[in-house]
């Protein structure tokens, strides 16, 4: 005699699973096992979604509660900038596709002028480089781990407004990974990427917010070169100090 109860989905909320007993034992399966209409459990613990969901939601908790607490001053000429940053986001069309890249770094800038320029425009210019020990490439094809650094960092700091510093910028690197990326083309790639973002600032130190436009592409080192498109958000927490 056979029993089927069904049960509510812990994941899609959906009646989709179902959980057979048996009254014969030797019938009955050693793991339970349980599907959906999106793959196995298993399975949709190796996508791609999960790690870059679990970074926004702590990045966000974790910024949340260091506003607050952490306070600094705005960026000013023969100021320092230090930060540390991680960030994530999708493929967009261009290059390859269905595919999502999660990277994290450490930012030092100098920030080298007074304010130039009028109107809205004006504002200090930075010079800053990054050290990206962590790159994720989730490719349709496997999962790329990687490192690298960004030795050109051209920042624009526009004039404060508030506790809001917004900042342009236009960076340059080098991506190093353990496998191709994209697929099947070559493991050594560059980064030059744009950004629009801004800084919120208090006594001490700040966190910023930008969105950013990173390209990733062997520049012909390899056969092949369809490149990799992607727009991420970029979170960092860092301090502007000044020595007096």
């Amino acid at each position: 005699m056979t029993a089927t109860h069904a049960r509510l989905c812990p994941i899609c909320g959906g009646n989709r699973h179902s959980v057979t007993a048996a009254s014969d034992v030797s019938r009955r399966p050693s793991r339970l096992q349980k599907t959906c209409d999106y793959g196995t459990l298993d399975e949709m613990g190796r996508t791609s979604k999960f790690p870059l969901s679990f970074f926004f939601f702590a990045a966000f908790s974790w910024a949340s509660l260091a506003c607050p607490l952490l306070a600094q001053s705005a960026p000013e000429q023969g100021g320092n900038e230090i930060q540390i940053w991680a960030g994530g986001g999708h493929s967009v069309p261009g290059g390859t596709s269905d595919t999502e890249a999660f990277d994290a770094g450490l930012r030092y800038g100098w920030v080298i002028t007074g304010p130039h320029l009028p109107s809205l425009l004006r504002g200090r210019f930075e010079y800053t480089v990054d050290v990206v020990p962590v790159y994720l490439i989730f490719q349709p094809a496997n999962t790329a781990y990687g490192g690298g650094f960004n030795p050109l960092g051209l920042k624009w700091n526009f004039v404060r407004h508030g506790r809001f510093s917004p900042y342009f910028e236009l960076s340059g690197g080098v991506l190093f990974s353990r496998k191709d990326i994209p697929t099947y083309t070559n493991n050594v790639n560059f980064t030059p990427s744009a950004a629009l973002g801004t800084h919120i600032l208090g006594e001490k130190y700040n966190w910023s917010i930008d969105v950013r436009y990173l390209h990733i592409s062997n520049a012909g080192l390899g056969d092949f070169n369809p490149g990799l498109n992607t727009v991420q958000v970029r979170l960092g927490v860092g301090r502007f100090w000044k020595k007096r």
